[in-house]
Protein backbone atom coordinates (compact mmCIF):
# COMPACT_ATOMS: atom_id res chain seq x y z
CA UNK A 1 0.00 0.00 0.00
CA UNK A 2 1.06 3.18 -1.32
CA UNK A 3 1.87 5.94 1.64
CA UNK A 4 -0.53 8.72 2.42
CA UNK A 5 0.56 12.19 1.85
CA UNK A 6 -2.03 14.63 2.89
CA UNK A 7 -1.81 18.35 0.99
CA UNK A 8 -3.33 21.09 3.06
CA UNK A 9 -5.99 23.55 1.22
CA UNK A 10 -6.31 27.26 2.74
CA UNK A 11 -8.30 30.04 0.60
CA UNK A 12 -5.68 31.68 -1.91
CA UNK A 13 -3.41 28.33 -1.71
CA UNK A 14 -2.26 27.71 -4.97
CA UNK A 15 -0.32 24.97 -5.65
CA UNK A 16 -2.33 22.09 -3.62
CA UNK A 17 -2.84 20.46 -6.90
CA UNK A 18 1.21 20.84 -8.07
CA UNK A 19 1.98 19.16 -4.64
CA UNK A 20 -0.26 16.36 -4.96
CA UNK A 21 0.80 15.51 -8.37
CA UNK A 22 4.09 15.19 -7.19
CA UNK A 23 3.58 12.84 -4.72
CA UNK A 24 1.71 11.01 -6.54
CA UNK A 25 4.76 11.31 -9.64
CA UNK A 26 6.56 9.64 -6.59
CA UNK A 27 4.59 6.91 -5.96
CA UNK A 28 2.46 8.36 -2.77
CA UNK A 29 -1.23 8.93 -2.80
CA UNK A 30 -1.86 12.28 -2.02
CA UNK A 31 -4.95 13.33 0.03
CA UNK A 32 -6.40 16.41 -0.05
CA UNK A 33 -7.16 17.84 3.05
CA UNK A 34 -9.39 20.98 3.55
CA UNK A 35 -8.49 24.06 6.05
CA UNK A 36 -11.28 23.72 8.22
CA UNK A 37 -11.51 19.90 8.77
CA UNK A 38 -9.29 18.72 11.77
CA UNK A 39 -9.13 15.36 10.64
CA UNK A 40 -6.07 14.65 9.25
CA UNK A 41 -7.32 10.99 7.13
CA UNK A 42 -4.97 8.54 8.27
CA UNK A 43 -2.02 10.29 6.40
CA UNK A 44 1.37 9.72 6.81
CA UNK A 45 3.14 12.68 6.58
CA UNK A 46 1.90 16.31 5.42
CA UNK A 47 2.73 19.22 2.91
CA UNK A 48 1.51 22.61 2.98
CA UNK A 49 1.89 23.89 -0.06
CA UNK A 50 2.38 27.56 -1.56
CA UNK A 51 0.34 30.47 -2.24
CA UNK A 52 -1.46 33.40 -0.70
CA UNK A 53 -3.45 31.93 1.94
CA UNK A 54 -5.81 33.92 3.22
CA UNK A 55 -4.50 36.81 0.67
CA UNK A 56 -2.18 37.49 3.37
CA UNK A 57 -3.60 40.39 4.09
CA UNK A 58 -2.15 40.52 7.43
CA UNK A 59 0.89 38.81 7.19
CA UNK A 60 1.99 35.93 5.41
CA UNK A 61 0.35 32.93 7.28
CA UNK A 62 -0.64 34.29 10.29
CA UNK A 63 -4.85 33.53 9.95
CA UNK A 64 -3.72 30.03 8.24
CA UNK A 65 -1.88 29.30 10.95
CA UNK A 66 -5.44 29.55 13.22
CA UNK A 67 -7.46 27.34 10.76
CA UNK A 68 -8.54 23.98 12.70
CA UNK A 69 -6.41 21.67 10.68
CA UNK A 70 -3.53 23.36 11.75
CA UNK A 71 -3.80 21.79 15.86
CA UNK A 72 -3.86 18.35 14.08
CA UNK A 73 -0.90 18.78 12.06
CA UNK A 74 1.12 20.67 15.17
CA UNK A 75 -0.15 17.58 17.29
CA UNK A 76 1.02 15.19 14.84
CA UNK A 77 4.40 17.02 14.15
CA UNK A 78 5.17 16.83 17.86
CA UNK A 79 4.62 12.88 17.40
CA UNK A 80 6.95 12.79 14.82
CA UNK A 81 5.35 12.96 11.76
CA UNK A 82 7.16 14.25 8.57
CA UNK A 83 5.77 17.48 7.59
CA UNK A 84 6.73 20.25 4.66
CA UNK A 85 6.20 23.67 4.31
CA UNK A 86 6.59 25.19 1.08
CA UNK A 87 7.15 28.92 0.38
CA UNK A 88 3.75 30.02 1.94
CA UNK A 89 3.73 26.85 3.96
CA UNK A 90 6.86 27.46 5.19
CA UNK A 91 5.69 30.91 6.44
CA UNK A 92 2.60 29.35 7.99
CA UNK A 93 4.77 26.94 10.23
CA UNK A 94 6.54 29.43 11.25
CA UNK A 95 3.43 31.40 12.24
CA UNK A 96 2.87 28.07 13.87
CA UNK A 97 6.06 28.09 15.99
CA UNK A 98 7.04 24.68 14.66
CA UNK A 99 10.10 26.41 13.17
CA UNK A 100 11.74 29.48 14.30
CA UNK A 101 11.75 32.71 12.75
CA UNK A 102 10.04 34.51 10.24
CA UNK A 103 9.47 35.72 6.32
CA UNK A 104 9.52 39.27 5.58
CA UNK A 105 9.96 41.11 2.49
CA UNK A 106 12.48 40.45 -0.27
CA UNK A 107 15.17 42.91 -0.17
CA UNK A 108 14.49 45.66 -2.44
CA UNK A 109 10.24 44.85 -2.50
CA UNK A 110 11.21 42.70 -5.48
CA UNK A 111 9.11 39.43 -6.64
CA UNK A 112 11.38 36.56 -7.81
CA UNK A 113 10.37 34.26 -9.88
CA UNK A 114 13.74 31.69 -11.16
CA UNK A 115 15.24 28.98 -10.86
CA UNK A 116 17.61 28.83 -7.99
CA UNK A 117 20.78 26.71 -6.96
CA UNK A 118 20.78 25.75 -3.26
CA UNK A 119 23.09 23.24 -1.66
CA UNK A 120 21.82 20.70 0.75
CA UNK A 121 23.14 21.42 3.87
CA UNK A 122 21.13 18.36 6.09
CA UNK A 123 20.96 15.38 4.11
CA UNK A 124 19.03 13.90 7.20
CA UNK A 125 15.71 14.58 7.33
CA UNK A 126 12.90 12.89 5.78
CA UNK A 127 12.21 15.20 3.21
CA UNK A 128 16.29 15.45 2.14
CA UNK A 129 17.45 11.89 2.95
CA UNK A 130 17.90 11.37 -1.18
CA UNK A 131 20.46 13.96 -1.11
CA UNK A 132 24.33 13.96 0.22
CA UNK A 133 25.40 16.94 2.46
CA UNK A 134 26.96 19.81 0.48
CA UNK A 135 25.47 18.62 -3.11
CA UNK A 136 23.63 21.37 -5.38
CA UNK A 137 20.29 21.26 -6.69
CA UNK A 138 18.19 23.57 -8.85
CA UNK A 139 14.34 24.59 -7.54
CA UNK A 140 12.49 26.74 -8.63
CA UNK A 141 11.25 29.76 -6.70
CA UNK A 142 8.31 32.58 -6.50
CA UNK A 143 7.91 34.89 -3.96
CA UNK A 144 8.13 38.34 -2.86
CA UNK A 145 8.13 37.65 1.11
CA UNK A 146 10.84 34.88 1.15
CA UNK A 147 13.68 36.97 3.48
CA UNK A 148 14.14 34.52 6.41
CA UNK A 149 15.05 36.18 9.25
CA UNK A 150 15.52 34.92 13.01
CA UNK A 151 16.94 36.61 16.27
CA UNK A 152 20.91 35.89 16.41
CA UNK A 153 20.56 33.33 18.95
CA UNK A 154 17.88 31.46 17.17
CA UNK A 155 20.28 31.54 14.30
CA UNK A 156 23.42 30.64 16.28
CA UNK A 157 21.14 27.42 17.31
CA UNK A 158 20.13 26.31 13.97
CA UNK A 159 23.53 26.84 12.74
CA UNK A 160 24.96 24.78 15.74
CA UNK A 161 23.22 22.01 15.60
CA UNK A 162 23.03 21.67 12.01
CA UNK A 163 19.20 22.58 11.18
CA UNK A 164 20.13 24.56 8.28
CA UNK A 165 18.85 22.53 5.27
CA UNK A 166 19.21 24.07 2.34
CA UNK A 167 21.12 27.57 1.61
CA UNK A 168 21.11 29.90 -1.76
CA UNK A 169 24.19 29.04 -3.94
CA UNK A 170 25.54 32.15 -5.80
CA UNK A 171 23.22 35.42 -5.37
CA UNK A 172 20.89 35.35 -2.47
CA UNK A 173 17.40 36.54 -4.18
CA UNK A 174 16.00 37.62 -1.08
CA UNK A 175 17.97 38.62 1.61
CA UNK A 176 17.44 36.18 3.84
CA UNK A 177 20.15 35.79 7.09
CA UNK A 178 23.08 33.37 6.07
CA UNK A 179 22.00 32.59 2.78
CA UNK A 180 19.17 30.40 4.50
CA UNK A 181 16.49 28.74 2.16
CA UNK A 182 15.26 26.26 4.47
CA UNK A 183 15.29 24.78 7.99
CA UNK A 184 14.08 21.89 10.33
CA UNK A 185 13.35 21.53 13.41
CA UNK A 186 14.66 20.14 16.48
CA UNK A 187 13.66 16.36 15.93
CA UNK A 188 14.14 17.09 11.94
CA UNK A 189 10.83 15.67 10.62
CA UNK A 190 9.39 19.87 9.79
CA UNK A 191 10.83 21.16 7.14
CA UNK A 192 9.99 24.51 5.47
CA UNK A 193 11.21 25.94 2.71
CA UNK A 194 11.08 28.74 0.34
CA UNK A 195 11.73 27.36 -3.13
CA UNK A 196 9.14 24.88 -4.90
CA UNK A 197 10.14 21.22 -5.34
CA UNK A 198 6.76 20.38 -6.64
CA UNK A 199 7.69 22.48 -9.84
CA UNK A 200 10.92 20.59 -10.61
CA UNK A 201 9.45 16.46 -10.63
CA UNK A 202 9.86 15.82 -14.42
CA UNK A 203 12.37 15.98 -17.42
CA UNK A 204 11.34 18.86 -19.72
CA UNK A 205 9.47 20.71 -17.68
CA UNK A 206 11.74 21.49 -14.53
CA UNK A 207 14.85 23.79 -13.99
CA UNK A 208 17.94 23.74 -16.32
CA UNK A 209 21.05 22.17 -14.52
CA UNK A 210 24.30 24.41 -14.67
CA UNK A 211 25.63 21.76 -17.26
CA UNK A 212 22.32 22.71 -19.72
CA UNK A 213 20.50 19.16 -19.45
CA UNK A 214 17.24 20.26 -18.21
CA UNK A 215 16.20 17.08 -15.95
CA UNK A 216 13.69 18.69 -13.26
CA UNK A 217 14.20 15.74 -11.04
CA UNK A 218 15.83 17.57 -8.02
CA UNK A 219 12.24 18.20 -6.38
CA UNK A 220 11.03 15.13 -7.32
CA UNK A 221 13.61 13.51 -5.03
CA UNK A 222 12.31 15.57 -2.13
CA UNK A 223 8.90 13.50 -2.31
CA UNK A 224 10.74 10.00 -3.20
CA UNK A 225 13.04 10.43 -0.27
CA UNK A 226 10.26 10.83 2.63
CA UNK A 227 8.23 7.74 0.87
CA UNK A 228 11.36 5.82 1.44
CA UNK A 229 11.20 7.15 4.91
CA UNK A 230 8.22 6.28 6.12
CA UNK A 231 8.11 2.64 4.19
CA UNK A 232 11.18 2.03 6.47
Amino acid sequence: MSARIGVVTFPGTLDDQDARRAVTAAGGEAVALWHKDPDLHGVDAIVLPGGFSYGDYLRCGAIARFSPVMDSIIDAAGAGMPVLGICNGFQVLCEAHLLPGALVRNTGQTFRCEDKPLIVENAETPWTAGFEAGQQIIIPLKHGEGSYQARSEDLARLEGEGRVVFRYAGENPNGSANNIAGVTNERGNVVGLMPHPEHAIEPGFGPDTPGGIRTGLDGLDMFTAVLRTIAG
